[in-house]
């Protein structure tokens, strides 16, 4: 009796898997398996496994007729995955034009470069319709680059806080591989010059386009994406584009108010501290920030610097400040 492929666990993926989950994992596969790269003596066997259940599941209509057959089976009985087979009926509605066959079937469709298999119950759920679909979305014009397409990379990137501000340029050295002459994956490094635009966020990604992994059989590569990275200074803290810093001031600026020159990454400023201020009080600078289309703002907290008394008159005026407040208790519990 014809058995049901477990799709799911040929591409090693949960059932209630997302289409961008089964996406990377095909490719994840394809890399390993594709008959171009892999040395695995099953290798085109395992590549046309893995073909079928991507056909399938990354089809929502296909893999929504996959998952009611196998309901219907499990449903009979089944105990483990070598027990499930289609129940009674368990075609109607779903077979396309075409008809059935029996164990594996050769078709003349040339997958990525070699030809595929399709396994008894592929053909007799879905027919040679979908077969011939498959063909014609692989071979149209238009439909796309033959071949895998390579890998997303992903890597961080470090800069100071002038630099998100101003912009600079890094050069990257690039860990990978290619395919040589021969068809033999060899290892690569690359080079990349890569300029970091003026407002740069933190965390933010910057998409470099063509960057990443090559592909195979012609397909195009993926992308490079660069996570950045504003590193801490002491002085500053960064929140996606807002920047915190410490600012001091004495304590009669703080009690008396002063217009006060603070030298901040958007360049020096005059700023207005409020009489009667206190210790952490946080002035904002609207679009004082990192730049952007829309800038960031910059908080000022305020931090108050106490001057020792050494001389007889700093001690006599500290003294002339305490006779001020009699009633002044800072720790009134």
């Amino acid at each position: 009796m014809m058995q049901i492929p477990d799709y799911y666990a040929t591409l090693g993926v949960a059932r209630d898997a997302s289409q961008d989950e089964i996406k990377k994992a095909y490719r994840r596969l394809a890399r390993k398996y594709h008959p171009d790269v892999s040395k695995e003596p099953d290798a085109g066997k395992r590549m046309a496994a893995i073909n079928e259940a991507n056909e399938v599941l990354s089809d929502p209509e296909k893999r929504k007729a996959y998952d009611a057959v196998g309901h219907q089976a499990w449903a009979q009985g089944a105990r483990s995955a070598d027990d499930v087979r289609p129940p009674p009926g368990w075609n109607q509605g779903f077979a396309q034009a075409g008809g059935a066959g029996a164990g594996w079937h050769r078709s003349t469709h040339h997958a990525h470069g070699f030809e595929q298999d399709y396994s008894e119950f592929f053909e007799s759920l879905f027919g040679q319709a979908a077969r011939a679909g498959a063909r014609r979305r692989s071979s149209a014009p238009g439909a796309g680059e033959p071949g895998f397409a390579g890998e997303d990379q992903h890597a961080e990137i470090s800069i100071d806080l002038a630099e998100a501000y101003a912009g600079t340029e890094r050069t990257l050295r690039l860990q990978g591989f290619k395919t040589d002459a021969s068809g033999q994956v060899v290892p690569e490094e690359r080079v990349l010059n890569v300029k970091i635009p003026a407002g740069v966020a933190q965390g933010q990604l910057i998409r470099l386009a063509g960057q990443g992994q090559p592909g195979f059989g012609g397909g195009a590569p993926g992308d490079l994406f660069l996570k950045v990275h504003i590193r801490e200074d002491g002085k500053h803290r960064v929140s996606g584009r807002d920047v915190h810093m410490r600012v001091v001031v004495t304590p009669w600026e703080a009690a008396l108010g002063a217009d006060i020159a603070v030298a901040t990454p958007a360049g020096p400023v005059t700023v207005t501290v409020p009489a009667g201020s206190v210790l952490g009080r946080k002035l904002r600078l609207r679009g004082k920030g990192i730049p952007g289309r829309t800038p960031g703002d910059l908080y000022l907290e305020l931090d108050i610097a106490v001057p020792s008394a050494v001389t007889d008159e700093q001690k006599a005026a500290w003294a002339a400040l305490a006779k001020a407040y009699p009633g002044f208790n800072p720790r009134p519990h």
